[in-house]
């Protein structure tokens, strides 16, 4: 899609921040900016040029963040970089409208959506549920759903358009390649455009053969904010807050007020309770036993049990449900040393005979050290199914290292760590597994 500068364009010499920050720092900035807004702009878009014109949607965002980072090391961060990026889109998505000819109406629904986000109101707390999904970003979810999309092609989708993945990302996710990737998501655009999918959300009864696609959305979109895959940061809460959001939305949905739903929503409210924790002040990587507990929000945890009560209505049994109750194991433990590893081995090995993923399998052999020794739990990984998937996973070799040095054998430890370091991307790990080595008395 071609776009070009209008002198409406929203001014650069907008007034910059006072501490406006260097221009090496706003990259970081303007990327964080587009996760967080893109997927409101993309589905407010589509929803205006329906949803067949989602490319048109992607590329119009994409060129306001381009734009983005191409005035700001220039002049400055504007005072509200959000309504800039709105203003941009707004005149970019208006030059689509005039140039293909578009209906005449679609012009003041784009700036009456727009100025309307960019006045401030973009965070206000979203409508509640009547009969109907809503909010934006999680109607458009819905769409990416649709049964007539392939399974696998779903999330990919969703990931890319609402939440500003890249595809090296949703491939890591996937235990795919960048390749198979590329070719879901062109596939699945290409469906919408032939079978000319609304944008509506079917309510009632027709809702449910979606939600488990939703569901997984969203389950990608936390797990992302809890372990990043690329990036400076091993934690962006900010997808983690996006994902409770969503997912308390769609939780108070009459159709989606589901055991599984709050299951979902209690792992994720449990598990966000604790990530201040998580790294030190340095932002390197503190494990389990090196956490200060006084630091976790009780708050959060408290919310998370009252769903986690909630899931455990009727006889349905997720793997949502099992990893909010191994997420509650850990929340609750006084300290580390009284954590329950049986009941979290219990859970995970009822999560094995649901899902053959070796991520799973290999976090079930960590559970099986600690109730039955690190012997066992080199044991357990050797047992692993599908365990060539993680051949690229630094993780495999990281925790094959930490057994072995709980056996006293530094060297074979020391073998694992390296290979390890060779395999992880962020700092942050990169940091982590050079503590290891040294521990082991050798240098990385």
């Amino acid at each position: 899609m071609q776009l070009t500068r209008h002198t409406d364009e929203p001014d650069p010499d907008q007034e910059p921040l006072p501490d406006s920050p260097p221009p090496r720092e706003i990259p970081r900035l303007a990327e964080h900016l587009f996760r967080r807004e893109s997927g409101r702009l993309v589905s407010m878009l589509t929803g205006i040029f329906g949803v067949e014109h989602l490319q048109l949607a992607e590329d119009v965002v994409q060129e306001a963040l381009a734009r983005a980072l191409r005035t700001w090391p220039y002049y400055g961060v504007p005072s509200n970089p959000t309504a800039w990026l709105m203003q941009t889109a707004k005149h970019l998505a208006l030059d689509v409208v005039r140039r293909n000819k578009m209906a005449a109406d679609k012009q003041p629904q784009i700036i009456a959506a727009t100025d309307l986000w960019s006045g401030g109101n973009s965070e206000e707390t979203p409508p509640m549920f009547e009969d109907e999904i809503k909010d934006q970003v999680l109607r458009l979810m819905f769409v990416c759903c649709h049964p007539e999309i392939p399974a696998d092609a779903q999330a990919a989708l969703a990931l890319k358009t609402l939440c500003g993945f890249g595809v090296t990302e949703i491939a890591r996710a996937f235990l795919a390649s960048d390749a198979a990737i590329a070719k879901r998501l062109t596939r699945a655009r290409q469906l919408i455009q032939d079978l000319k999918i609304p944008f509506e959300i079917p309510s009632g009864q027709e809702l449910k053969p979606r939600l488990d696609g939703v569901m997984q959305i969203l389950y990608l979109l936390f797990n992302e904010g809890y372990k990043a895959s690329s990036g400076e940061h091993l934690v962006r809460e900010d997808l983690c807050n996006e994902a409770i959001r969503l997912t308390s939305l769609l939780a108070g949905h009459p159709s989606a007020n589901l055991p599984r739903t709050h299951a979902l929503l209690s792992l994720m409210l449990l598990t966000t309770a604790r990530l201040s924790a998580r790294l030190d002040g340095a932002g390197n990587i503190l494990r389990l036993q090196e956490q200060n507990r006084a630091t976790w929000d009780q708050m959060m945890i408290a919310r998370g049990l009252v769903h986690l009560s909630r899931s455990a209505s009727g006889t349905e049994l997720s793997e949502y449900h099992l990893q909010a109750g191994i997420a509650a194991c850990h929340a609750t433990a006084r300290d580390f040393s009284s954590t329950d590893w049986i009941r979290i081995l219990d859970h995970y090995d009822r999560w094995v005979a649901m899902s053959d993923s070796p991520i799973v399998a290999l976090n079930r052999a960590v559970a099986v050290a600690h109730v039955d020794g690190p012997a066992e739990g080199l044991r357990a990984v050797q047992q692993m199914k599908h365990r060539d998937q993680l051949d690229s996973y630094f993780l495999l070799d990281a925790v094959l290292g930490d057994l072995e040095y709980q056996l006293g054998r530094t060297q074979a430890a020391a073998g694992h760590f390296r290979r390890a370091l060779d395999k992880a991307d962020l700092p942050s790990e990169r940091e982590f597994i050079s503590r290891r080595l040294r521990e082991c008395g050798v240098g990385a």
